[in-house]
């Protein structure tokens, strides 16, 4: 699977140019229409859908796809399905959100996000991850119908999230061999769960009753023994381990047992271009004590502090600051944009330097997710993030996104450019990086200084960012670089390929 991992081309490898739209595109179907269809011009590879029709995963209907909700695995329809789920759980109400104690979930191998897509009505946010191999797009697929999702594989390097980031991972035939290089690959599963953490795994390993899964079945029950997992419930096609509240499981380990415990140079938080390591991430002293991560149930821990803002040296004080800070920045770009966008104008959001989420968590009451990004070299801020209900991954932004083309709705980079110039990176080719991820009229929403804000400008229009543009001084406040930051609010034409090259 290393192939699948991301690789980046070397410079002189680089396109400098804009994609054009492939033939027939058009505006996306509106959330939360999009969850059930989109137009089939706006996917340029659709074999997927004719390939997987047949297991309910879509359907080419004329010159739309839709989504019936079902999958491989959860034939009477993913809603059914996460019934299901909370009920073998016995959480109360047959909710798996378990009154606001299950927020944050990893879908492994999701296809094209039905399963993260039925989640959110539970107020559970899915990061839904697949990679780039024979099914080609499904997460091109997944992000038009406007679910969060990501491209991501388990393979050789940690996946891009601290430490203890989910209360519950999710396989449902994810066709994956847990069991190779010493459960390497289940183990990165263990160092992303919080204490208490679910791993719901629906495979015919888990219940087919032929030789074959019956070896595999014992094999991984004993990996997950050793692991200190219990089954918490186990029925029909489905068995869901649970992660233990503390170290004393670990304690009681036989000297020399394998997978063995992490060292304590080992930092579990480290994810970005780290190889993945078979063995067992012990927690801190503080969450040993209390046996759990201590957060509130969602949405009261968007803006309570979490307890690891200690952990990066950030006060209590100063997180409370940051989000009135942001609010305040939301109403004014909210109010710069009024007579331009509809209560419907944006789905997929990215702030590309998200600090502690507090861009995102300004959002909460419209209909939107964020994808949160934070550079590598502040990589710590993203458990911040996570702690607080809400999602992202860590990137530098000298390479490429991972994502597909036309993806997103609208960008947000505040000071970004201003640290690419720090960084010695290309302005052009981070623009150009964010012409890809946007859709047509999609905004981006730039926040730097005044030079910065200047130099773009002259560029908006060979990118074709000047189908229309709002410019503003901000008032300074605690986290302004300076007096001299200008807003920038852009809008992205919706161009033809047969337009001649500016």
């Amino acid at each position: 699977m290393e192939h699948y991992e991301r690789h980046c081309p070397p410079a002189p490898r680089r396109l400098n140019c804009l994609i054009p739209l492939p033939a027939g595109y058009l505006v996306p179907i509106r959330w939360p229409r999009s969850r059930d269809e989109v137009w089939r011009a706006n996917l340029p590879h659709t074999h997927l859908a004719s390939e997987k029709s047949a297991q309910g995963w879509m359907v080419e209907n004329g010159d739309k796809i839709s989504f019936p909700g079902v999958g491989t695995r959860f034939h009477p329809g993913a809603h059914k399905y996460i019934v299901h789920l909370a009920q073998m759980l016995e959480f109360p109400y047959g909710k798996l959100n378990n009154q606001g104690n299950i927020r944050n979930v990893l879908d492994i191998g999701c296809g094209v996000a039905t399963f993260g897509a039925y989640l959110l009505d539970l107020d559970i946010i899915a990061m839904s991850i697949a990679p780039n191999d024979v099914h080609e797009n499904q997460i091109q697929f997944a992000l038009e119908r406007g679910i969060p999702s990501t491209l991501g594989v388990l393979a050789t390097r940690r996946l891009p999230y601290p430490s203890r980031s989910f209360e519950l991972a999710h396989c449902s035939r994810c066709r994956i061999d847990w069991l190779q290089r010493g459960g390497l690959l289940l183990l990165e599963v263990d160092r992303l769960l919080r204490p208490g953490g679910y791993f719901v795994y629906s495979s015919p390993e888990a219940y087919a009753p032929d030789p074959l899964n019956r070896k595999i079945w014992r094999q991984m029950s004993n990996l997950a023994r050793r692991m200190c997992w219990r089954i918490a419930s186990r029925k029909d096609q489905t068995v869901i381990w649970v992660k233990p509240l503390a170290n004393w499981c670990y304690m009681k380990r036989l000297p020399g047992a394998l997978p063995p415990m992490c060292g304590h140079g080992d930092d579990p938080d480290a994810a970005w271009n780290v190889l993945m390591k078979a063995c067992i991430t012990p927690y801190s002293k503080r969450v040993n004590k209390f046996k759990g991560s201590e957060l509130l149930p969602w949405p009261q821990r968007l803006t309570a502090p979490p307890p690891r803002l200690e952990e990066i040296g950030i006060s209590s004080k100063n997180f409370s600051e940051d989000s009135e800070i942001w609010h305040s920045r939301v109403v004014l770009y909210w109010k710069l944009m009024k007579t331009e966008i509809q209560k419907d104008s944006f789905r997929n959001v990215m702030d590309m330097n998200a600090n502690l989420g507090g861009f995102a968590a300004s959002l909460r009451k419209k209909d939107v997710w964020v994808m949160n990004v934070v550079p590598f070299m502040e990589s710590g801020k993203l458990k911040i993030i996570y702690d607080r209900g809400l999602i992202g991954t860590i990137h530098n932004w000298c390479e490429s996104f991972s994502t597909y083309p036309r993806t997103y709705d609208l960008l947000h980079a505040w000071l970004l450019f201003s640290e690419m110039v720090n960084e010695g990176c290309s302005l052009e080719d981070l623009l150009i990086e964010m012409d890809r991820i946007m859709r047509p009229h999609g905004y981006a929403i730039i926040r730097d200084k005044a030079s910065v804000v200047n130099y773009i400008k002259k560029l908006l229009p060979a990118l074709r960012w000047d189908d229309w543009s709002s410019e503003m001084k901000p008032k300074n406040d605690a986290l302004s670089s300076g007096d001299d930051e200008r807003v920038l609010i852009v809008r992205k034409k919706l161009w033809d390929q047969a337009l001649q090259p500016l």
